[in-house]
């Protein structure tokens, strides 16, 4: 029983744990097989569902795509990628918001949070700033997702406002496969 059960990740419930087990030939009824889970402590994972990240379908402000795939700047503080994860934890969904110098592909910036609202990338793009102190005209590149509509924060900072194209995951694949590095110190 153990065995099966844990062949399959955790998920079999007690129905199709029973099902699997009179399939190996035991005889054994889907209550033995609750009672039986119960004393061995096997308890059923909930898979994780999915989550969006991305709310592309918003009346917000919407730039050029200023970095046009250019994604190997020649120096430190020219391109930055920004990007939201969500991790699962015990005690639910975190939501992840990282800056990633394009140069060194470094996370210079992050912040986590419960709810994924604007403050969440702010705090981000924020920690990055006040790290690097970057220049005026590096370029902050993001999705379309509303959470990143900060254009004057930006401006403020000297910065020039890129977004990737709608429905294409290329523009900012660097970010997405580069958001588990370690913050740059």
């Amino acid at each position: 029983m153990k065995e099966l059960f844990r062949a399959s990740r955790d998920s079999l419930d007690s129905r199709m744990l029973a099902k699997n087990l009179r399939g190996e030939g035991f005889e054994i009824s889907r209550d033995r097989t609750g009672r039986l889970m119960k004393v061995l402590n096997l308890e059923v994972k909930q898979k994780r569902k999915y989550k969006v990240t991305t709310d592309s379908k918003h009346q917000l402000p919407i730039v050029e795509n200023v970095l046009n795939r250019q994604l190997t700047p020649q120096a430190p503080n020219q391109a930055w990628g920004t990007d939201i994860t969500y991790l699962w934890i015990r005690q639910g969904w975190i939501y992840l918001a990282v800056v990633i110098d394009l140069y060194s592909r470094r996370v210079v910036g992050w912040a986590m949070n419960r709810q994924m609202k604007k403050a969440l990338v702010i705090r981000a793009l924020m920690m990055a700033i006040n790290l690097r102190q970057p220049p005026p005209g590096l370029i902050h590149h993001s999705d379309r997702g509303s959470q990143y509509a900060y254009q004057k924060r930006l401006k403020q900072h000297g910065m020039i406002p890129s977004m990737s194209r709608k429905g294409n995951c290329w523009d900012n694949a660097p970010v997405a496969v580069n958001k588990w590095q370690q913050p740059e110190a």
